[in-house]
């Protein structure tokens, strides 16, 4: 079984000056739920190389016990030092794929082109399509067959506004997760901030925060099943 894992390459948070990129326990916790499952994982980005870790979650108090196995395993770090160049990418190659989040996303993934043909070919082949956090925001302009948004009428979650708000960055992200999915004709729900929280919706499966990452990398494999 082979999985793509998508991850951002900006590293810009805005206009602020400072840096984000991908969430760290959001790459981490997926990664062992799929390598202790035997899959076969495939790290890509925009760029190809290595992708920019939000630094907050490099701090002592975002780390779990996954993010410390991927901080000290030789061959999680070179892979993702390493990351595939998502244009290079192709789906009839793999069985699925999953989105970390952390705030890159926004402003990379959702505009982009060949990750927006990716989602819409890996639903289009049958396979599904998992996203975390920040990264169901990369949904925005991903279609259905028959043109319409992808989430209209489909049940899905995300980073809630008033998680977003608790850190600070309502008014400095390009659009708020929670806003556009409903805008964009999704059926959004969410658990308490900062909850395990994961919901499927045929293919699609989308998780509410960092803590969500675990529960939907799995929610993917039980679909591979």
């Amino acid at each position: 079984m082979k999985i793509l894992v998508v991850l951002t390459s900006h590293a810009d948070l805005g206009d602020t000056g400072r840096k984000t990129g991908f969430w760290l326990e959001e790459l981490a916790a997926p990664y062992y739920v799929f390598k202790d499952a035997g899959v076969d994982i495939t790290l890509a980005s925009p760029a190809g190389g290595q992708p920019p870790l939000d630094p907050s979650s490099a701090k002592p108090d975002a780390q779990t016990d996954a993010t410390r196995r991927f901080e000290a395993d030789a061959e999680a770090t070179a892979a993702l030092a390493d990351t595939r160049k998502l244009s290079e990418m192709r789906i009839a190659d793999y069985d699925a794929v999953f989105y970390p989040g952390g705030h890159g996303p926004l402003w990379d993934l959702a505009n982009d082109p060949t990750s927006i043909a990716l989602i819409q070919d890996t639903l289009g082949a049958g396979k599904p399509v998992a996203l975390v956090c920040h990264a169901p925001g990369v949904l925005r302009d991903v279609k259905a067959a028959d043109g319409t948004p992808l989430v209209k009428g489909k049940t899905v979650t995300g980073f809630t506004n008033s998680e977003e708000a608790a850190v600070g960055l309502s008014d400095i992200v390009p659009f708020l997760v929670e806003d556009m999915l409903q805008q964009k004709g999704g059926t959004y729900s969410k658990t308490t901030d900062w909850g395990v929280y994961v919901v499927e919706d045929g293919l699609l499966i989308t998780g509410q925060n960092p803590a969500s990452s675990a529960k939907a990398a799995q929610a993917l494999l039980a679909k591979l099943a």
